[in-house]
């Protein structure tokens, strides 16, 4: 119990002491990395969906629920897993979720049945859950102060990862068969080496000294003021990624029905959009950290908002075109919500980044179920229409408190 209580003062201190030093960048650039290996092999079970479908004679329904337990588990267990470890810090938790992953790569490419596959999916949620929580804190401890910019570094070594998936999967696993995704435990043993060198840099970093307040944040919030952003924040999580969802899950589909392009091809497009919210990611941290939380995300869901709306009417090049720009301006957002959310609740940065990567994973895996289920009742063509309404829930931003810039 004592040496777990000086583990948890030497991270707060750690924050504190690294502030005055600056940015430790091979770590947030480490943390950045394992992201990128970890979002990378995530990334790869949608975009082999209509291999799977094909394979297993799923229907889009089927598809959902594939979707639907890999992220719920992810979601469910996120913020438990980032409350625990901030009372009682468990660095080495990053490598041991990568071996999940790991075990779940492994299912995933031989699995013989969809139950099977459900199994495998489940697996890689947990690895994922217990990746971010930590990771997260991880790239806080490291920032300096620069808080937006580390979350943004961190984020766009996940959003790369995405992006990558698709290529991947197109390049090298679809040509191949199923059986090409054990090709991916190289990704993961990768991982697990990166992270098991992150985790010894927390461990000897942890030194037992005075907590200062420069731990603290000076917006932190109270009662309706706190209840009011966390439930804007919420709302405004859903809608970027139930939106992100339906194109992550389903532009493909979309793009294949619409433009009658191959599979291949197909995912080229959904590489470019995913590309385009790994670069407004990493834009999205810095300028946050220059001219505030609450600015970004009103740029990012207001300034996409006219794109999303137009691209279920558009041809093949203008739909690629705005979903590019839609990907590039609302991703710019995620960021400043977490480190907003972080700021207003001090000394819970794991159960905060927990939590909101479980309301990413959650709302995405509610989405992606939810949405199959329409696009088989009226058609994919259809759900999009529908989706592209969802930028204008970004007006709820007017009810976050207001912030300053440090």
């Amino acid at each position: 119990m004592t040496s777990s209580i000086q583990l948890k003062d030497g991270i707060a201190n750690t924050v504190a002491n690294d502030q005055s030093q600056g940015m430790i960048i091979k770590i947030v650039g480490a943390v950045a990395v394992a992201h990128l290996l970890n979002d990378l092999i995530q990334a790869v079970l949608p975009a082999i969906y209509p291999m799977l479908k094909a394979n297993f004679s799923l229907s889009f329904a089927e598809v959902g629920l594939i979707s639907f337990v890999y992220q719920i588990t992810g979601s469910l267990l996120q913020p438990w897993i980032g409350l625990y470890t901030d009372k009682h810090p468990k660095p080495y938790l990053l490598p041991l979720g990568m071996v999940v992953t790991f075990c779940g790569i492994i299912l995933l490419a031989f699995s013989p049945s969809f139950a099977v596959l459900l199994c495998a999916s489940a697996l890689i949620g947990v690895g994922s859950a217990t990746f971010h929580p930590e990771a997260s804190r991880v790239a806080r401890m490291a920032s300096g102060g620069r808080f937006g910019t580390a979350q943004s570094t961190f984020q766009v070594g996940g959003n790369t990862g995405t992006a990558i998936g698709p290529l991947l999967a197109a390049l090298l696993i679809v040509p191949f068969g199923q059986h090409a995704v054990a090709g991916l435990v190289i990704f993961a043993l990768l991982a697990i080496w990166v992270l098991f060198g992150v985790s010894r840099w927390t461990v000897n970093h942890a030194k037992s000294q005075v907590v200062t307040h420069a731990t603290q944040a000076h917006t932190k919030l109270h009662g309706r003021k706190l209840i009011i952003a966390l439930g804007t924040i919420s709302v405004l999580m859903f809608a970027k990624f139930t939106y992100i969802a339906s194109i992550s899950n389903y532009f493909t589909f979309y793009l294949i029905q619409k433009f009658h392009i191959s599979i291949q091809t197909a995912q080229l497009h959904l590489f470019a959009f995913l590309a385009a919210v790994a670069v407004g990611t990493f834009a999205g941290g810095p300028i946050g950290d220059k001219i505030g939380r609450k600015a970004v995300i009103w740029v990012s869901f207001v300034g996409m908002a006219p794109f999303a709306l137009m691209m279920p009417y558009a041809n093949l090049f203008w739909t690629t075109v705005f979903s590019i720009i839609a990907g590039l301006v609302l991703s710019s957002a995620f960021a400043a919500m977490v480190v907003y959310a972080q700021e207003a609740v001090p000394g819970r940065v794991g159960m905060i980044a927990g939590l909101m990567f479980g309301l990413m994973f959650g709302v995405s895996g509610i989405a992606a179920a939810g949405l199959g289920h329409l696009a088989d009742i009226n058609g994919i063509e259809w759900v999009f229409s529908l989706c592209s309404l969802l930028p204008l829930l970004g007006f709820a931003t007017a009810l976050l408190p207001n912030t300053k810039v440090k």
